[in-house]
């Protein structure tokens, strides 16, 4: 019985981590417990580092005024979205033309001490932090699924739980756990905590808990094509990577990806295991951070999987916001949201969406150890 709902849940590409947690609360398919991760000492020249660091400095100002303190300006454009290489996943192709407005973007992700700062203002809660109600659940499945019993239905996230041998790639249910007591403030469950990671982007965040950020902070999500412009500089550069056309310029670690063989043998060459504190790798020509990498950044777009298909390529899409609902005919009842960038989960041999055009679905109503935000600002 398992095995069938794994195949009716699971396949490559596009995961819900609202899936997994059906899998989860019904079969109990976990695996052993992971260890802490730490972050190791950076493996590459720190020196080399900071000279690219020093040739990407910021063209713009980034403390105008308090309303936009540690923002940085993108001014408006016509860009190319999307690509067409056919090293790509199909979602994000074909490239069209998009113009946006100038806005201003947060300077780096949201972090674990801003993020306290919030919840001390205003006593927020998480949905990570809440017992699900099945009544909501209920929508995001087939007609007829049995309510699962109630000491299944307790606060939890999706925590990565690498296993230790080589596994295929094919079943993400093998290195993904569903931890009771996982949230923002215990990335790894009810043992871990934030000592030494204030600095480190705040993960297991779902969409309502980063529009209530925003709100608090007067800012709003990122659209989609909002997001990939600031990622591409602020310009119309095409390029395979945020950077250029080379994942890795002189040996330099241009952002916080997987290094190994994903999932079991992660040799973090990079210098971290998992999330990294932010600014550790170069800005971009406009001197925002880790666009790339990192963790998988929301944005305010319903995600479709064939939304690039249905673009004409003759027209010059002005400000997008994209579709007005979720659409994945892979997995019909679950409603996803567009997040880009990649993760530190991102691998040369699974998952390569470290690049600005890449883009995947997550379940408006999860959290994951793996994806976190940032906001902006219109002018």
């Amino acid at each position: 019985m398992f095995l069938y709902w794994r195949n009716v849940f699971i396949k490559r590409g596009y995961y819900s981590p609202y899936n997994l947690l059906l899998i989860l609360l019904f079969f109990h398919a976990c695996k052993p417990e992971r260890s802490d991760t730490e972050m190791i000492e950076s493996t590459f020249d720190l020196s080399q580092k900071k000279s690219c660091c020093e040739k990407k400095a910021s063209r713009f100002d980034t403390t105008n005024s308090d309303s936009t303190k540690g923002m940085i300006w993108v001014p408006g454009g016509e860009f190319t979205m999307g690509t067409n290489d056919p090293q790509s996943y199909a979602t994000e192709r074909p490239a069209h033309k998009v113009k946006v407005d100038g806005f201003w973007i947060d300077e780096t992700e949201v972090t674990n001490l801003q993020f306290k700062e919030f919840v001390d203002a205003t006593g927020y809660i998480t949905v990570a932090e809440k017992k699900p109600v099945w009544e909501e659940l209920q929508k995001q499945l087939p007609p007829g699924t049995p309510k699962p019993s109630d000491d299944k239905l307790v606060a939890a996230s999706l925590v990565f739980s690498p296993p230790s041998y080589s596994i295929s790639t094919s079943d993400y249910s093998q290195w993904w756990k569903w931890l009771p007591g996982a949230n923002w403030k215990h990335p790894e469950g009810p043992e871990s905590n934030l000592e030494g990671r204030w600095d480190h982007p705040v993960v297991h965040i779902a969409f309502e808990d980063a529009n209530a950020y925003a709100k608090w902070a007067g800012k709003r999500l990122p659209t989609e094509a909002e997001w990939e412009f600031a990622a591409r500089g602020g310009n119309n550069n095409n390029a395979r990577y945020a950077w250029g056309a080379v994942l890795r310029p002189n040996g330099i670690f241009m952002a916080n990806t997987f290094q190994g063989k994903f999932p079991h043998n992660n040799t973090k060459e990079d210098g971290f295991s998992s999330t990294a504190p932010v600014k550790s790798f170069c800005p971009n020509q406009l001197g925002v951070y880790d666009m790339i990498g990192n963790v998988w950044e929301l944005t305010s777009n319903w995600f479709d999987l064939y939304e690039y298909k249905n673009i004409d390529q003759n027209l010059v899409l002005i400000n997008p916001k994209g579709p007005s609902k979720s659409n994945d005919p892979e997995e019909p009842y679950s409603i996803k949201l567009v997040t880009k960038g990649g993760s530190f989960l991102c691998a040369e041999n699974f998952c390569i969406n470290y690049r600005p055009s890449a883009r995947q679905g997550t379940a408006y109503d999860s959290g994951a150890s793996h994806v976190g935000f940032r906001c902006v600002k219109s002018e």
